[in-house]
């Protein structure tokens, strides 16, 4: 059972069943007329909360902003049809405590009507059963994915020289001298020189034999630049990323008034 105090913070609140199961938002507290104490609570069911139905507050309990009573969805949905129009009958009262179970001598209400703290008026249409936050329409949202770039360093490159050595082959032609004896016999024209010394003598002629060795001289010449440049390519990723997006579920008789999609 609940208290007094408790009213206010009832009232708004989301009621649960007995398995965990949101059963839906709690419009009106209904009290004893004798004690004075919360006895009912109307919750709002079916498709957009249209349907109210009541639900006995015996061994009901309310912790934080949620009620929880020993029923199941189904069973609420399915109580008799009252109309919460801010009292209730001792007949009604009977016929809900028949339906829910409840002994009605066991109960700490008597026969006397029941009366509500609150009164509002439901409109013709659906209204928001979470909280009177929102107009008469529910408005469903869905994420988008906006996919663009950025740029980050992806990696340095560096440019460095250094010093290797190898062999260069060449083959260049060089030249010798060599000793050749040239006999000629004696002639008229070269006796006079032939007979200018002395008849018998010994004598040594020399000749000097020169020879071309190959001269490496080395040169340093510049050969081509080379420096660190960036070029753009252009390529293709896939993105997958999961969106979230609302969608209604209908709950109840309704007929069919067209659809509109995007």
């Amino acid at each position: 059972m609940l208290d007094q105090g408790q009213i206010d913070q009832v009232t708004g609140s989301d009621a649960y069943g007995s398995d965990g199961d949101k059963i839906g938002s709690v419009g009106q507290v209904y009290l004893d007329d004798q004690t004075g104490q919360p006895a009912w609570v109307t919750v709002n069911t079916g498709f957009f909360g249209m349907n109210e139905s009541f639900i006995p507050l015996n061994d009901a309990s309310f912790s934080g902003d949620r009620l929880t009573v020993p029923y199941d969805k189904s069973k609420v949905k399915d109580a008799p049809n009252v109309a919460s129009d801010g009292h209730l009958s001792p007949d009604e009262e009977r016929e809900l405590y028949s339906y829910y179970g409840v002994g009605y001598s066991d109960t700490n209400t008597d026969v006397s009507d029941t009366t509500t703290t609150t009164t509002t008026d439901t409109p013709d249409v659906g209204y928001d059963t979470s909280g009177p936050t929102t107009d008469n329409a529910m408005t469903l949202s869905e994420e988008r994915v906006e996919v663009g770039t950025q740029t980050r360093e992806a990696g340095r490159a560096r440019l460095r020289k250094y010093v290797v050595t190898e062999n260069v082959t060449q083959t260049v032609p060089v030249s010798r001298e060599e000793v050749v004896i040239d006999r000629e016999p004696i002639t008229a024209e070269n006796r006079d020189e032939a007979t200018a010394g002395p008849d018998i003598s010994e004598e040594e002629h020399e000749v000097v034999l020169h020879e071309e060795v190959p001269v490496v001289q080395k040169t340093t010449e510049p050969v081509e630049r080379v420096r660190l440049d960036t070029r753009e390519t252009t390529s293709e990723e896939t993105v997958t990323e999961e969106v979230r997006k609302e969608q209604v579920e209908t709950d109840g008789d309704i007929a069919d008034g067209g659809d509109y999609r995007r």
